[in-house]
């Protein structure tokens, strides 16, 4: 049998190799900044980025801990997630400054040369705020529900992950998967019903 090539990547990172550390970054980093960049709809660029780079960090403290029950990618989603819930967290708590003008996604990192490369849309302004009232709507209501359901909501449908890569991140079968989303997304919306109703609606165009 042929080896795994991200196994083997992994076990060079394992072993302290600096280009293997710099091939995991460049296959990895600029997906973990697209996931990051749609669990907050007000991140900027900078916002990103350092929880991007947090998330890196936590990778080589604790890649001795993933033993390779899901791909790479899905731990490190997860890790993601978290990452920017505490940072979500920590802003809220902090008084926030104004007249910060936020920065372009596309524009490269000095030091790296990388790029988060968000999705390429360009809608209008007021499709902007549109688009980014709903988002903060939505991500409030999944904000609101328990920890086993926000995560495996925001793994499928901000991460994008399928329902196998789920099932091995959750340990979980993939019928298990599909029943317990479904769920989830049934109290999600019972929760979407209670901020419509208590007038929390995010604005819409009008007719």
């Amino acid at each position: 049998m042929g080896s795994d090539p991200e196994a083997d990547l992994l076990a060079r990172c394992r072993r302290g190799d600096a280009a293997a550390w710099d091939e995991l970054f460049d296959l990895h980093y600029a997906a973990a900044g697209r996931f990051i960049f749609q669990l907050g709809h007000d991140f900027t660029r900078e916002d990103a980025e350092e929880i991007a780079q947090e998330a890196f960090l936590s990778v080589i403290k604790h890649l001795d801990s993933f033993h390779g029950q899901s791909r790479f990618q899905t731990w490190l989603f997860r890790i993601a997630a978290n990452k920017a819930r505490d940072y979500r967290e920590h802003r809220r708590a902090a008084k926030r400054g104004s007249g910060q003008n936020p920065v372009s996604l596309q524009a490269e990192d000095p030091e790296t040369g990388l790029a988060i490369d968000p999705p390429g849309t360009a809608p209008g302004p007021d499709d902007v705020l549109i688009n980014a009232e709903q988002a903060a709507f939505v991500q409030r209501a999944v904000e609101q529900i328990e920890e086993p359901c926000r995560e495996i909501i925001q793994l499928r449908y901000f991460g994008d992950l399928s329902y196998e890569e789920i099932s091995h991140a959750l340990k979980l079968n993939p019928k298990t998967v599909s029943s317990r989303l479904s769920k989830c997304l049934d109290r999600l919306e019972g929760v979407v019903r209670q901020l419509f109703a208590r007038g929390n609606s995010p604005a819409f165009p009008s007719n």
